[in-house]
């Protein structure tokens, strides 16, 4: 039965049944403080959606406070319905704030299902949303997953499958059933446009494609596998050198060691945020790769969230285009990236990107040659 798995893959979950029936007359309404409050309306009439894998759910027609089930599904949602937030999956951290409206920052923080496995549904059945919503890779219980937390709480829960290919159809999907149809399509246009872009951009390049590595971890000896769903845009655009035998599904990536790097030994490497860029083009032992003897390798932009994922949602557009400017700068010749980058803060981050703040999140990422070349 899905609702005792659920109890069995979160043992505090048995008793949020309990408070939310307990909570269901109290519930409070979740529009943040500083929001105003509606006037009172009849309930919207009920709908029924059939979501990404194949769950026909009675939803609100008319929805106007949703909770999102982790931190994919925060990133969409803030980009296409930022005011109907009643809580967050996570909390954002102080150097994220300024791309994030003040009232969301001041939600409660309620957890999510998938990855920190913290989900508080207490606090969910308190707030009162009318739909929780989640948003990416499709894991194998899935549909048992959101049927048991739609039992639990008395509110619909959906699943909307986003991969990088899928993601402007997502949008168009959130776009309908939220009734922010012009949002949604905006966004999906510029995801397309991008993959458009890119589609071209590797047809041109042909077989000259570049081998790269992702590495990351503060040793740097963790890659990002091909294959896995952390792996998608590079994949894409480039020989992801990192072939292994199973590709983790986490974004920390498969661990490896130094020898395998040198046995695979890419033109370009790129380092996640905090790794060792600063170090690597001082250090012998790195120094034997010729990406690093060579200066081509890159730190990966990150503002508010890293641009090749981690988590690996909408953020992955943005390192999409950042790729396309470092690997293969011959064919974009003429084209101001800076423009393109701010178009994406201004859509899904209604960020007014300047110059200033550009040149800043990708310092390390643009000029080849490490450190202070």
């Amino acid at each position: 039965m899905a609702y005792n798995r659920f109890i069995v893959k979160n043992n505090s979950l048995g008793r949020a049944l309990l408070a939310a029936l307990l909570l269901l007359p109290l519930l409070a309404s979740c529009r943040p403080k500083t929001a105003p409050t509606p006037a009172a309306e009849a309930k919207p009439a009920q709908v029924l959606f059939t979501d990404s894998v194949g769950r026909t759910v009675e939803i609100p027609g008319k929805i106007t406070r949703l909770v999102p089930s982790g931190t994919l599904a925060q990133m969409f949602l803030l980009a296409i319905a930022p005011d109907m937030f009643c809580a967050i999956s996570s909390a954002y951290p102080p150097d994220a704030e300024e791309f994030v409206p003040a009232y969301v920052l001041q939600l409660p923080v309620v957890g999510q299902f998938y990855g920190a496995d913290n989900l508080n549904l207490e606090e969910i059945a308190a707030i009162g949303p009318e739909l929780v919503i989640d948003i990416g890779e499709p894991k194998d219980s899935i549909a048992e997953d959101m049927d048991a937390i739609s039992q639990a709480i008395a509110v619909p829960a959906i699943h909307i499958t986003a991969t990088l290919q899928s993601t402007p159809q997502a949008f168009r999907t959130l776009g309908t059933i939220l009734g922010r149809e012009e949002q949604g399509e905006a966004l999906a246009a510029f995801c397309e446009k991008t993959l458009s872009e890119a589609q071209e951009l590797v047809a041109e390049v042909g077989d000259a494609k570049k081998s790269v590595l992702y590495c990351l971890g503060q040793a740097g000896l963790n890659v990002i596998a091909a294959g896995s769903f952390h792996g998608e845009v590079l994949d894409y655009l480039a020989h992801n050198q990192a072939v292994v035998a199973n590709p983790a599904s986490r974004g920390s990536g498969n661990e490896t060691d130094l020898e395998q790097l040198l046995l695979w030994d890419p033109e370009v490497i790129i380092f996640g945020p905090d790794s060792v860029y600063m170090t690597a083009g001082s250090d012998p032992t790195w120094k034997q790769l010729q990406a690093i003897r060579k200066g081509t390798y890159y730190e990966v932009p990150f503002g508010p969230h890293n641009w090749m994922g981690m988590p690996p949602s909408i953020n992955r557009y943005l390192g999409i285009i950042w790729l396309e400017q470092i690997l293969y700068p011959e064919y974009r010749v003429g084209i101001d990236w800076y423009q393109e980058i701010a178009e994406y803060y201004r859509l899904f981050y209604r960020y007014d990107l300047s110059r200033e703040r550009f040149d800043q999140l990708t310092a390390h990422s643009v000029k080849p040659g490490g450190p202070g070349a």
